[in-house]
């Protein structure tokens, strides 16, 4: 502890590593790629029918989410460094291959996600959601939220109470991962704002901004997490 009564620096954790693969810096740049270029095709359909697109665009997501936990994360309770070469003459061990029982994580991963679609919901109410109208969009804008900003965390970090503590507080090391989770909740937030102009227009309606903004804050948080600020913490004094 510090004289200040705060965890010293060495307390905290680190940001998140991609795994130390050769398809795992491919594809975290061939990931935003395709949320983007599907999010804009079903566009149009959004907009003209909210509630279908969004329930059939789950499946498609989860995939593609559990794609890119499986390929470029390192699972929780594991390490992104390779396994140590065995010195030569010694028998050859794989105690170190996590790869058959990550596939097993993001499934349980993906479970635990979508159990925080009530509570996503919830706050959405808390910040003007309709509260009587429009649950079925609301929810299904929250498991939307779920997969993007959740399902990683959940993946990378588990049930570990001091990485979550990190995560809550807005003070966990900014990386891809909780840097999206950041983009995806600050883009949701902000996907409000045109929602009660007076412009007419359809795509205004509920929650199309909303998840538009989501899906563009994720985008730009991985990429800034993964680069720019990767490292640094979201200082709040």
């Amino acid at each position: 502890m510090s004289s200040t009564g705060q965890p010293s620096p060495s307390k905290f954790s680190l940001p998140i590593e991609l795994l130390p693969t050769g398809l795992a810096p491919i594809f975290t740049h061939i990931h935003p790629v395709l949320l983007l270029s599907a999010y804009y095709l079903r566009f149009p359909a959004l907009v003209a029918d909210p509630t279908s697109t969004l329930l059939n665009s789950l499946a498609p997501l989860a995939v593609v989410q559990m794609s890119y936990a499986v390929i470029c994360l390192p699972a929780t309770g594991t390490s992104p460094r390779p396994p140590k070469k065995a010195k030569p003459g010694s028998k050859k061990t794989n105690t170190n291959d996590t790869s058959s029982a990550k596939p097993l994580t993001a499934f349980l991963a993906l479970l635990l996600s979508l159990l925080s679609i009530p509570v996503l919901a919830a706050i959405q109410v808390l910040f003007g959601a309709p509260i009587t109208t429009h649950i079925p969009q609301t929810l299904l804008s929250s498991a939307h939220l779920a997969l993007l900003a959740v399902f990683p965390l959940v993946y990378v970090h588990g049930s570990s109470s001091a990485r979550w503590r990190e995560i809550i507080s807005v003070y966990s090391p900014i990386d891809e991962v909780f840097g999206a989770a950041v983009g995806c909740f600050v883009g949701a937030w902000l996907g409000a704002v045109p929602i009660p102009l007076d412009w007419d227009r359809e795509w205004q309606k509920w929650p199309v901004t909303i998840v538009t903004g989501a899906y563009t804050g994720y985008v730009v948080g991985k990429l800034a997490g993964g680069k720019l600020l990767k490292g640094k913490r979201i200082e709040l004094d």
